[in-house]
C-alpha cells in the first residue's frame, strides 16, 4: 500500500503533465482555421448588411441587391428612416418596452428572489413549485391570449410586458445566488436592527451587481427581440416595435412607402431594409461588451450552489 499510493500519485502527474503539454503546430494550425472559419461565418453577413444600408443605389443594382464593400458610402437610408417616419415611432416603442419591462422584470424578479431564499417564510415552498412546474409546462398561445382579452390588455403596451414579468429560469438562478450569501452576514445585520428591506438594499443588492447585471441583459434582450407578442396583441400598425416592423418589412420583403418614412424621396429599398437591421441589432450588440464579464461570475454563482 505505501508503494502503490505514490505509484498513483505518480500517474497522475503524469497524466496531468500530458495535458498541459504546449500544443504542435498541426494543432495550433487547425484550431486557427477553425476560428477564423468561424469568425468569417459571423463576420461576412454582418459586413453585407452594413455594407448594404451604406451602399448607393448605383452599386446595388451593380450587385444584383447585396455589396461587401461600397466605394461611395452614403447615410442616406438611416437618415431617411430616422427622419421622423414609421421607424423612429418604431424604435421609440421598442426603447419604452424594454426600459420599463426590465426594470419592472428586476424588481419583481429580485423580491420574489430574495423572499423564497429566505428559510421559514410562509408559503414559500408552494410557490417555488409553482415557478419550478411552469419550467416544465408553459402556457399555450390561446389561453394566453384569451388572459391578455380578459385583462383589457388587447392593443395595449402593457400587453408586451406583463405576461413576460418573470422569468422562471431568471428566478431560479437570482434565488440561488442570494442563498449563496453566507448566512452570518444577515445575522450581523439582525443583531444591527435591519430589517428586510435594509438588508436587501445594503447588503443583499451591493452582494449581487453581477447576477442583476447578467439577469437584467436577459430580460433586456428578451424585450427588445420580441415580436410574436407584438403580432397577437397590437392591432394598430403605429404601435409596433421595431422587430414586428423588422419581420413585416425585411423577412416578408414588404415595400415601405414614401408616406410612411415621411420623405418625398425614398433611397433604394434593399439599403432601407439593411438599415432598419442594423438599427435593431446596434443597441443590444453595444451592451454586451460592457456586461459580458458578468456573465461567467454572475450565472454560475448564481447556478452552482458549493
Amino acid at each position: 500500500m505505501s508503494i502503490g499510493l505514490p505509484l498513483s500519485k505518480a500517474r497522475t502527474a503524469d497524466r496531468r503533465a500530458a495535458w498541459e503539454e504546449p500544443p504542435t503546430r498541426l494543432g495550433s494550425a487547425a484550431k486557427a482555421v477553425v476560428i477564423t472559419v468561424i469568425v468569417a461565418v459571423m463576420t461576412v453577413p454582418f459586413l453585407i448588411v452594413l455594407s448594404t444600408s451604406l451602399a448607393s443605389r448605383e452599386e446595388i443594382t451593380a450587385a444584383g441587391g447585396y455589396v461587401l464593400f461600397p466605394t461611395e458610402p452614403t447615410l442616406q437610408a438611416y437618415r431617411t428612416i430616422l427622419s421622423g417616419g414609421l421607424v423612429t415611432r418604431a424604435v421609440t416603442v421598442s426603447v419604452l418596452i424594454t426600459g420599463v419591462g426590465t426594470a419592472l422584470s428586476l424588481l419583481t424578479t429580485i423580491a420574489l428572489a430574495y423572499a423564497l431564499s429566505k428559510r421559514g417564510v410562509p408559503g414559500s415552498k408552494p410557490v417555488l413549485l409553482l415557478v419550478l412546474f411552469t419550467l416544465l409546462f408553459a402556457p399555450g398561445m390561446i389561453p394566453m391570449y384569451v388572459l391578455v382579452r380578459e385583462l383589457g390588455l388587447l392593443d395595449s403596451y402593457w400587453a408586451l410586458i406583463l405576461p413576460g414579468l418573470v422569468n422562471a429560469f431568471n428566478l431560479v438562478v437570482m434565488r440561488a445566488f442570494f442563498m449563496n450569501i453566507p448566512d452570518e452576514l444577515y445575522q450581523a445585520a439582525r443583531i444591527d436592527g435591519a430589517g428586510d428591506w435594509r438588508i436587501l438594499t445594503r447588503i443583499v443588492l451591493p452582494l449581487s451587481k453581477g447576477v442583476i447585471a447578467v439577469v437584467g441583459l436577459f430580460y433586456a434582450v428578451t424585450y427588445w427581440n420580441a415580436f410574436f407578442n407584438a403580432m397577437l396583441y397590437l392591432n394598430d400598425s403605429g404601435k409596433w416595435p421595431v422587430q414586428l416592423l423588422l419581420r413585416t418589412y425585411v423577412v416578408q420583403n414588404k415595400q415601405m412607402a414614401a408616406d410612411q418614412l415621411g420623405v418625398a424621396h425614398l433611397p433604394p429599398q434593399q439599403s432601407i431594409s439593411m438599415a432598419v437591421v442594423m438599427i435593431a441589432l446596434i443597441p443590444i450588440l453595444l451592451l454586451y461588451p460592457f456586461l459580458q464579464k458578468y456573465f461567467t461570475k454572475g450565472v454560475l454563482t448564481g447556478a452552482i450552489k458549493g
